[in-house]
């Protein structure tokens, strides 16, 4: 699976703390991390959470990416710019009880963590944790199991729901504010890992063409 990291401005300085507990876990399992930044808060390419949504949207339906790791002060702002896009189900997680069943209930593509609120001693550790709960298990086996049935029911009619309400990405991209979409793709290596992973020309040459 090729996970993506996403961070915004205002937790930018803790990217590499992020990142480490990711892949410490993930990799281990047999998935790949990409780290889309920021890296610093002193990079030139700034996100914020809004763009984190559309950066998510972005990796998800052009299949890039297969799952979004995000978050910001709360976590909220960003899983709330991530369920915005078609495609994407966007968890809050704060511990790894979230992770577990957003995981086994929700069989989702994405998550947002709070990496100001709560985020003191121990943390890299709690990291580490949910990001094993989300990785060691196959996502969607149902908690409790014997209403496993019944939940891949609702993901599915929640699913034809996202359908029906939301735009196809490509139409999505034509109709947001391009300067907000040239900023959420401006990352020091979103060209780099986006185009060699996109699965979607059309999404690829129209951001190319931006």
């Amino acid at each position: 699976m090729k996970i993506a990291l996403i961070t915004e401005n205002s937790q930018a300085a803790k990217n590499g703390i992020i990142h480490e507990a990711l892949t410490t876990v993930a990799e281990p399992f047999g998935h790949e991390v990409f780290n889309y930044g920021m890296y610093t808060a002193e990079d030139s390419a700034s996100l914020t959470y809004v763009m984190n949504g559309l950066l998510a949207g972005i990796l998800l339906n052009s299949k890039a990416a297969d799952f979004v790791v995000t978050g910001c002060g709360t976590g909220m702002g960003s899983m709330l710019a991530c369920n915005s896009m078609p495609g994407v189900f966007c968890g809050l997680v704060i511990d790894p009880t979230d992770a577990f069943l957003f995981n086994q209930i929700n069989a989702g593509n994405a998550i947002s963590m709070p990496y100001a609120k709560g985020f003191g001693w121990a943390a890299e550790l709690n990291l580490q944790d949910c990001y094993r709960k989300l990785f060691e298990n196959e996502a969607g086996a149902g908690y409790p199991r014997e209403r496993a049935e019944v939940m891949r029911k609702n993901r599915g009619i929640l699913s034809d729901l996202k359908d029906a309400s939301c735009h196809d990405m490509l139409t999505v991209l034509k109709n947001v504010d391009q300067d907000l979409l040239r900023a959420a793709i401006a990352g020091e290596r979103f060209a780099e890992y986006f185009y060699a992973n996109s699965q979607d020309e059309a999404i690829s040459d129209y951001l190319r063409n931006l």
